[in-house]
């Protein structure tokens, strides 16, 4: 798997966007251009266009939304950061055809904390 040639060495496309991530919601509620998502990210060896096309697939996995600001667009988390877990888990969950296999192993990896935090989720009146 190939590096973009603008992309710093050692820094992968699930790096760059998990820290565009980061940076975009220490901005939040503040949308950001790519320019200042590139100025957030303060890695001179970064270009422009490797920042417009991470974003560009951010948006299109529907992880950001867009709005225009001038001649850019500028972006902006659909959620915070539990929320967008949430929505990643849902997106698994919705592409198996055996859901409550999933689900069973699931809960089945979950500490004894974390499950008894999920009864309590599911049956707040206990």
């Amino acid at each position: 798997m190939g590096m973009h040639p603008t992309a710093p060495e050692g820094r992968g496309k699930g790096e760059l966007e998990a820290a565009i991530l980061a940076v975009l919601h220490g901005a939040a509620p503040d949308a950001l251009t790519p320019g200042e998502v590139l100025e957030r990210l303060g890695d001179a060896r970064l270009a422009y266009t490797t920042v417009v096309t991470a974003l560009t697939r951010l948006y299109g996995k529907d992880v950001l939304r867009r709005a225009k600001r001038g001649r850019a667009f500028a972006y902006s988390p659909v959620a915070d950061e539990s929320g967008l877990a949430a929505r990643r888990m849902s997106g698994v969950l919705a592409g198996r055809a055996d859901r409550a296999a999933v689900l069973a192993h699931f809960v089945d990896e979950l500490s004894d904390a974390d499950e008894e935090l999920l009864r309590r989720l599911l049956d707040p009146g206990k």
